[in-house]
């Protein structure tokens, strides 16, 4: 009886087995078409006989993005796109290095509130562009770095150039992406580019293998052997190349989506704007400092000055936002601002962030309510566990912030005795500077008396790039930018070579300004070889150089700290003469020029609105006009 019953239950039990390694056997089956990319062939075609290739897709949707520029140093791997946009209306423009690609670019993100796009090759094209794409990341600039790489298949196996890219850029970027097939192109570029402009905008990365880039005939010719081998091994082997050069173009021209994906600002609630008012409508000594995601889109840079001036409170304007309200603007205060810090009873960061440049917080007063603004709530909150507290903060766009804070405040007040009070120190802290540039110096000309001639000479549509340490920084004391979006410095990172790439985009971008270019004769060691690309792509920028012989910043501390000048010394090199050697036009400016410098640089000025890049090399002494700066 027992063995009838085991029997009928082993019997019963053998279809459950069978049924059971049929359907695993089907899983792993339909597992295996799934990763050779069969299934996916079944619903895409592979069309072998187009000649079309990945770079047009690449340039289609750049296009459709309102890309209007493209900078590079041309590289094999990524051919294929240049010339796809050079088709397509994108102007090319190759820099001497990967690096001034990138700073281009992000110039034209910041100016022209839009995505800058730059292309690199792979391996050490990529390499290169690492400290520009760190300084787009803590600037918060919406870059698009393209970069090529070695056929996917090569990967890993010692290809040329072939490093491990996305490792790379990870840390650095919002969005890294590595496209394996034609027709992921488009998507992945949409996916991208609202990437970099959505929250905290910043950079993005997108590989390009060169076996997405290159039409079907060419990467079939590189990929897979002429002729089938004639053993099984071969001729697995020429299956499964095949195979993968099928799922690489599957679907390759299919019509697809190449416009904007819609962008994801953060803004504030009603709520958090009308506590914000409540708070500014009881100040008595407000003060108002406006940071770089001031001038972020949505809000026209025009609106956001409008807002600022009906709002009526003392501001200080640092980043992108200088040169927000023009030149003496009565509300503008530019001196002295730890002591109005101090002052206030209520302070708005809008966009302003308390790291070293604000002491870590330390300059706020404990005595004072704060209101900060920031999309990013790293930046928003940063040190306020440890020097300051806010009162109110608020994680949002800032213009948008600033135009809903006037709106509430409409027919709001102050007594304009504060503003008097922060304007006077202001002219007396002027009174200094004029007798600082009398001065006489040890040799050459006097770096503020200089300062104060382009100061005069400067025009109205100028844009001011500035690319240095003791010179830029003196500078910044007492050149004023003209207008909104007239200021480009590497930001928070504080980046040296930023120059030549910079003034390469905002010239591009707007080209009815004259971009002039104050530079430390250090940082010019970075940029001079770019002249060359002014010269070839005939883009007319103004270069002063400050040329002290020496890095200055730094050795106005170590010094006499450490009673050594130690790989601080530079020398008085013909940076003129430099620049005529590639192509440009090059003046100097000694101490016998002293009572000729403006005359000089209008002779300069001239050159460059008749089409040429040019040069004035300006030899200068020094001052204690920064005694007592930092630089670490």
């Amino acid at each position: 009886m027992e063995s009838t019953v085991a029997a009928a239950a082993a019997a019963g039990s053998f279809p459950v087995f069978l049924l059971l390694s049929l359907g695993t056997l089907v899983a792993a089956l339909l597992g295996a078409a799934h990763r050779l990319g069969l299934l996916n062939r079944l619903m895409h075609k592979v069309d072998k006989a187009s000649i079309r290739h990945g770079g047009e897709s690449v340039a289609a949707v750049l296009r459709a993005h309102g890309v209007r520029f493209v900078f590079t140093l041309v590289g094999g791997h990524i051919s294929p796109l240049l010339v796809a946009c050079e088709k397509l209306g994108i102007r090319v423009v190759d820099t001497r290095h990967e690096v001034t690609a990138v700073f281009a670019a992000d110039a034209v993100a910041r100016l022209a509130g839009t995505v800058g796009v730059a292309a690199v090759t792979a391996g050490p094209g990529l390499t290169n562009t690492v400290t520009a794409v760190k300084n787009a990341q803590v600037a918060q600039s919406p870059v698009l770095l393209l970069g090529g790489a070695a056929s996917t298949l090569l990967q890993k196996r010692g290809a040329l150039q072939a490093i491990d890219q996305m490792s790379l850029f990870r840390p650095l970027c919002k969005f890294c992406a590595s496209v394996r097939r034609v027709r992921d192109i488009a998507p992945t570029l949409r996916a991208a580019m609202a990437a970099a402009q959505s929250g905290t905008p910043g950079p993005v990365f997108v590989e390009l293998p060169l076996d997405v880039l290159y039409p079907y005939y060419m990467v079939q010719k590189e990929m897979v052997p002429a002729q089938a081998p004639k053993g099984l091994v071969g001729r697995a082997v020429f299956w499964y190349l095949e195979n993968c050069l099928a799922n690489i173009f599957a679907g390759a021209w299919e019509p697809q989506p190449e416009g904007p994906l819609p962008l994801d600002i953060p803004l504030a609630s009603p709520g958090e704007v009308q506590r914000c008012v409540e708070v500014l409508s009881r100040a008595k000594k407000p003060l108002l400092l406006l940071g770089s995601q001031a001038l972020l889109p949505p809000t026209p840079a025009t609106r956001l000055r409008a807002a600022v001036e009906a709002l009526g409170v003392p501001c200080f304007l640092g980043g992108m936002a200088r040169g927000l309200l023009g030149k003496n603007h009565p509300l503008h205060i530019r001196q002295n601002r730890g002591a109005a810090l101090k002052k206030a009873d209520v302070v708005v960061l809008a966009g302003a962030v308390c790291d070293f440049r604000l002491s870590y917080g330390r300059a706020l007063s404990r005595k004072s309510r704060i209101i900060v603004v920031n999309r990013n709530r790293a930046d928003m909150l940063l040190n306020s566990d440890i020097f300051w507290k806010p009162q109110e903060a608020v994680q949002g766009d800032v213009g948008s912030f600033m135009l809903k804070l006037v709106e509430g405040l409409q027919g709001q007040t102050w007594a304009p005795d504060w503003v008097e009070e922060l304007r006077e120190a202001d002219q007396q802290k002027e009174l200094t500077f004029r007798e600082k540039a009398a001065m006489p110096v040890g040799q050459h000309l006097n770096p503020v008396r200089v300062l104060q001639a382009v100061e005069e000479v400067l025009p109205d549509n100028a844009l001011l790039v500035v690319d240095g340490g003791d010179f830029v920084a003196t500078a910044a004391y007492l050149v004023q930018p003209r207008g909104p979006l007239r200021w480009l410095d590497p930001g928070a990172f504080g980046t040296l070579g930023v120059g030549a790439g910079f003034a390469l985009g905002a010239k591009l971008c707007c080209p009815d300004m004259e971009v002039w270019c104050l530079f430390g004769d250090g940082a010019f060691g970075y940029s001079l070889i770019e002249f060359d690309t002014f010269v070839r792509h005939k883009i007319p920028v103004m270069a002063l150089v400050g040329n002290d012989a020496g890095w200055t910043q730094i050795s106005r501390e170590q010094v006499p700290r450490l009673g050594s000048n130690v790989a601080c010394g530079l020398a008085f090199t013909d940076y003129h003469k430099a620049a005529m050697g590639l192509g440009a036009r090059g003046l100097l400016l000694s101490g016998v020029d002293k009572d000729q410098v403006v005359d000089i640089l209008r002779a300069g000025q001239q050159q460059c609105r008749d089409g040429h890049p040019v040069v004035v090399n300006i030899l200068i002494g020094r001052t204690d006009f920064r005694d007592g700066s930092i630089s670490v």
